[in-house]
């Protein structure tokens, strides 16, 4: 069975606008990049033929990865969940047990986490250890840092404002 994307509505729209701009646009783009500096002549020394070429595989490399993960994509809009346990999509509040820190993260896809914007990875280590747990829970992530204690305060489901 192949593998499955997880993300928001809003990443998978995101990545198709990308992979769109990246067919339309940007490969268009390097195509005629490459042509003005093939009339340049003599390739073997041609810098600019080189980035251009270089260019074109990153983009084509790119197209290949997009188009894997929006046809792979497993799209879940987290405002239409509920429950009381820790899943994708759910919005946790966390209280660190040594410091009383609280923390906020959105569970979201690879594509999508931004740890500024409380957005964490499906596949962090503090979404690994939360999922599955319910309000009162407590789940012990290991960090760089060592292991941290984290007790789940609240769960909510929400989209994105």
């Amino acid at each position: 069975m192949a593998q499955k994307f997880p993300m928001t509505p809003r990443c998978h729209e995101r990545l198709k606008a990308e992979l769109k701009k990246l067919k339309d646009v940007d490969r268009l783009a390097n195509s005629k990049a490459i042509e003005i500096a093939r009339a340049h002549g003599d390739l073997s020394e041609n810098a600019d033929y080189d980035a251009a070429k270089n260019e074109q595989g990153m983009i084509e490399a790119r197209i290949k990865e997009l188009e894997v993960k929006t046809a792979l994509a497993e799209v879940i809009d987290p405002s239409k969940l509920d429950g009381d346990r820790v899943v994708f999509g759910a919005t946790v509040t966390v209280e660190d047990a040594e410091s009383g820190d609280e923390s906020t993260y959105m569970i979201v896809g690879e594509d999508e986490s931004d740890i500024k914007a409380g957005l964490i990875s499906v596949a962090a280590p503090v979404a690994r250890a939360l999922i599955g747990k319910y309000v009162g829970d407590s789940a012990v992530v290991r960090t760089p840092k060592g292991e941290r204690e984290l007790e789940i305060v609240s769960l909510e489901f929400k989209g994105f404002e």
